[in-house]
């Protein structure tokens, strides 16, 4: 029989969200939970709101690097991993990002973010 556990739900911290532009037009993908390190992408047991993701394939959302082909995403709300797992996830495909704020080292990109303003230098 499995334990109880509690959990906390909330949106994360959307300061790196420079306005509500895009939110509202978040579009549905499914994490590659094996491309994510755990010690490196959610060690706190998450993958934090604004995590750069390759949106190329939303059937596969994979760890953003900034490769040829690949399409900017960032994750709208946190998602919880549990047990390997993780529900389906928000991704915001346009807006404006105040880089600094995002929750890792950032380097705007110069390639692949069509859609995207971003503020506040980088993070």
């Amino acid at each position: 029989m499995p334990k109880l556990r509690t959990e906390t739900f909330g949106s994360g911290d959307q300061s790196w969200l420079g306005s509500t532009h895009g939110i509202a037009n978040g579009r549905t993908g499914t994490l590659q939970l094996t491309a994510f390190t755990a010690a490196t992408h959610y060690p706190d047991g998450y993958l934090r709101s604004g995590t750069p993701v390759n949106a190329a394939d939303e059937d596969v959302i994979k760890p953003w690097t900034a490769a040829a082909g690949e399409q900017l995403g960032f994750l709208l709300f946190d998602a919880p991993v549990v047990a390997g797992q993780v529900a389906p996830v928000s991704i915001l495909r346009h807006g404006i990002i105040n880089a600094p704020n995002l929750p890792v080292a950032f380097t705007v990109p110069t390639a692949g973010a069509a859609g995207f303003v971003f503020v506040g230098g980088t993070a």
